[in-house]
């Protein structure tokens, strides 16, 4: 899933068709995230360890669709998979973690969890750069492919089976519960609000960067290692601290630190150091209010904790759709306009965030 973006113009010169096209490949392939919660309830009958089961065989489902099919067409149904299977899989780990944990020390341990987003871009996306300059453009897939095949053995030899009432109820009974919650409305609110907010920023930041500075491509890498260590910071940031100052504190001082860097873009981004400056606070601010949310979800319905990871997933992907629509409308008037509505958002979260309650502390 990280190297998609790197990659985007190799993939388009290897399936023979325009970058658009590709691009539209990825942005349908978001719309996984609105099934997600409608197989999440899998992981609360079926248990934890065989939600996670069902996301890695959708995964690998999905990688090898590519691999025997190589075109456009098996790409966009590749993508679909993929996605899939992470929005089927994180919930139910999440939750797997979340049952294991005491709530005390639960902030660490999805940290951990939420790591493995950062070290993959920093660590196999330049991997992926090599198969691709080596063997063509639809070489990693096979790789990774061989990889997953790997971690399912592996998952199925170490991960112990978790024992799940098996309730004569419903599956979506569920998300049912979920979305008359009003904690839980609270907070996939607070965390669509959060991703509009940072997708507004976000998605112009590097337009802006190469309309000001005229350095694409050296800004672009530049910003690549920036972002990559910088969620790595933000992730470690919120493994330690979380549970230290408590997650609703975490998540408010993520947002107001996040908000604070939006407002001061002007003084901050006096140049292209400058502007990555902002960009690095930027992504640690973000990363360490966006982890911290997810012990604070885990534990609004426990009893349906996996549904309400996976229903949080799916409105942080919406946050991230409507963000995308707004960012060019704002940067119409200049990335201030951007700052701003990201500062306005952040503090609309924080607002939000006051009704997230947790009733039961385990």
């Amino acid at each position: 899933m990280r190297m998609l973006s790197p990659f985007l113009p190799a993939f388009s010169r290897g399936m023979g068709v325009d970058l658009a096209t590709v691009s539209l490949a990825v942005s349908a392939s978001m719309g996984a995230s609105a099934l997600g919660p409608f197989l999440a309830p899998i992981a609360e009958r079926r248990g934890r360890r065989a939600g996670m089961l069902t996301g890695l065989l959708l995964f690998l489902f999905g990688v090898a669709v590519l691999i025997f099919w190589p075109s456009i067409q098996a790409f966009f149904l590749a993508l679909f998979l993929i996605n899939l299977g992470d929005n089927v899989y994180a919930p139910a780990a999440q939750a797997y973690l979340g049952d294991q944990t005491p709530y005390a020390q639960r902030g660490t341990a999805l940290a951990i969890l939420e790591l493995g987003w950062s070290l993959s871009f920093i660590l196999t996306v330049p991997l992926v750069g090599l198969l691709i300059a080596r063997f063509g453009w639809d070489s990693p897939f096979t790789a990774i492919a061989g990889a997953g095949i790997f971690m399912v053995l592996l998952f199925l030899r170490a991960v112990p089976k978790d024992d799940m009432p098996t309730l004569a109820v419903p599956m979506l009974s569920d998300l049912k519960t979920v979305l008359k919650h009003a904690p839980a409305i609270a907070g996939l609110m607070m965390g669509m609000i959060m991703l509009v907010g940072y997708t507004v920023f976000n998605l112009v930041f590097g337009v802006w960067m190469e309309d000001s500075y005229g350095l694409k491509i050296t800004a672009l890498g530049l910003a690549a290692a920036v972002m990559g260590f910088s969620e790595l910071g933000g992730e470690g940031l919120a493994a330690w601290l979380s549970d230290r100052v408590g997650k609703e504190r975490s998540v408010f001082i993520g947002l107001a630190a996040n908000l604070l860097v939006a407002v001061s873009l002007r003084w901050l981004a006096f140049s292209l150091w400058g502007a990555l400056l902002c960009l690095a606070l930027f992504y640690i601010s973000y990363e360490f209010a966006v982890v911290s949310t997810l012990p604070l979800m885990s534990e609004i319905l426990p009893a349906q904790r996996a549904t309400t990871m996976a229903v949080y997933i799916a409105a942080a992907s919406l946050g991230v759709g409507i963000g995308a629509w707004l960012a060019p409308l704002f940067y119409a008037y200049g990335i201030w306009a951007n700052a701003l509505a990201c500062a306005v958002l952040d503090l609309i979260a924080m607002l939000v965030l006051t009704r997230v309650k947790i009733t039961n502390i385990g």
